[in-house]
């Protein structure tokens, strides 16, 4: 970074939930904080907060009663916007250069109409591939349709959905996406500049010094969300295979909560349920796995992979999201494509103990790789190249590129 220091005020959609989303975000903060960086954090909470540490300032936003679930762990506050003039007043005192959302929550709205009225630029992160949870979603939730029926509207819902998160996104000025084949989309569908976002993960956090489990069967791990988008009943599949090709000495360990928890205890035999864990607990679950498996198909990215990999655990994931940019196949894990194969990487591993030693090597040592400090010095470099002005007196006030920029209360209003 060169100059005089961006001012920041960021919108994640979550911060203090625990996804990947929310732990970019508290990373992206704590980056701030120890580069002394001037950094703006709205978020959504219990209660309202602010708060500043060094060179970082946190607002923390309540949600209200009137709005919708997400899931279990994730809300949409339909009046969110009530917020809207104490976090204006908050953001002038700030003096923002530019204003980073990562999509179109309810924070991410706000801060989008905030950044409008200050006519300061806007960038934005596609993090979640929420057009094909919109259609996994409604498949789940209208069981009883006909298959013709199925075949008609699915496919809409996803169309529907995708086009409106691309008329928001042609919103912000400059877009970064977790992997190259978002990048290629976002750019030909917005006309906007588009940015890899990569991931990092904290590898004293997650490390294989921290397994300490005895002897004993495999130990087949997932983590994350029980949910339809997560595809996480394939996990039951593949229990079901590994039992009838004789496989007996695994047992899975599932990790997380969710709306298909009831369904997975039902259809499994050898799993076991540990809830949402975090710390130094999960820290161990992950260390104490010796393949990951990760069957979604809708992750941009799936920060639990990089955290597999740091603890010595080798990865299988299916060839279709952003998982499959994670793993260096045949290497440090498997990229799948389809479930036949998805089975036979599994046994693999199962069954050759000298190549599962070696890929937990090489799992770890690509984690070793990753680094959140080169990630986020990597965006100030791109906020600078693209906003030069930014930082400069009276960048508060500046005036908008003249057809490059459509108004934010239009599009979202």
């Amino acid at each position: 970074m060169t100059g005089e220091a961006l001012r920041v005020a960021f919108f994640p959609d979550a911060y203090l939930e625990i996804d990947g989303v929310a732990n970019t975000s508290r990373c992206f903060a704590a980056f701030a904080k120890q580069r002394g960086l001037p950094f703006f954090v709205v978020h959504a909470g219990p209660h309202y907060e602010i708060e500043t540490s060094g060179s970082v300032t946190r607002v923390q936003l309540p949600r209200g009663p009137v709005g919708f679930a997400l899931d279990q762990a994730h809300d949409y506050d339909l009046l969110f916007l009530r917020h809207y003039q104490k976090v204006l007043s908050l953001l002038r005192d700030f003096r923002p250069d530019l204003v980073q959302i990562t999509g179109p929550s309810d924070v991410g709205i706000l801060g989008a109409l905030l950044a409008d009225k200050l006519r300061v630029p806007l960038a934005a992160s596609w993090q979640t591939n929420l057009h094909e949870y919109a259609r996994r979603r409604a498949a789940a939730a209208l069981p009883f349709l006909p298959e013709a029926w199925s075949a008609k509207l699915l496919p809409a819902v996803e169309r529907w959905s995708l086009s409106a998160l691309i008329r928001f996104y042609k919103i912000p000025r400059l877009l970064f996406a977790p992997n190259q084949e978002i990048i290629h989309r976002l750019q030909e569908a917005t006309g906007k500049p588009c940015f890899l976002m990569s991931h990092a993960v904290d590898t004293t956090v997650f490390s294989p010094q921290f397994r300490d489990r005895p002897p004993g069967p495999l130990r087949i791990g997932y983590v994350g969300r029980f949910t339809t988008e997560k595809n996480v009943r394939l996990l039951a599949r593949l229990e079901r295979v590994l039992l009838a090709k004789g496989h007996e000495d695994f047992e899975i360990v599932l990790v997380g909560q969710g709306a298909e928890e009831k369904w997975l205890r039902k259809n499994m035999s050898k799993a076991q349920f540990t809830g949402v864990l975090t710390g130094r607990d999960l820290s161990r679950a992950f260390a104490n796995m010796d393949i990951f498996v990760f069957p979604s198909e809708t992750d941009t990215f799936g920060l639990v992979i990089l955290e597999a990999l740091a603890s010595g655990v080798p990865v299988v994931v299916t060839a279709r999201g952003g998982p499959r940019f994670s793993v260096r196949h045949g290497q440090t894990g498997y990229v799948a494509g389809d479930f036949d194969e998805l089975v036979a990487c599994t046994v693999n591993l199962l069954t050759q103990p000298g190549l599962l030693a070696e890929m937990r090597g090489a799992a770890r040592q690509y984690a070793l790789s990753s680094s959140w400090d080169q990630i986020f010095d990597g965006m100030y470099t791109i906020y600078e190249r693209f906003f030069p002005s930014a930082a400069s007196p009276g960048a508060l006030g500046m005036s908008r590129n003249q057809g490059e920029d459509r108004s934010a209360k239009s599009l979202i209003l």
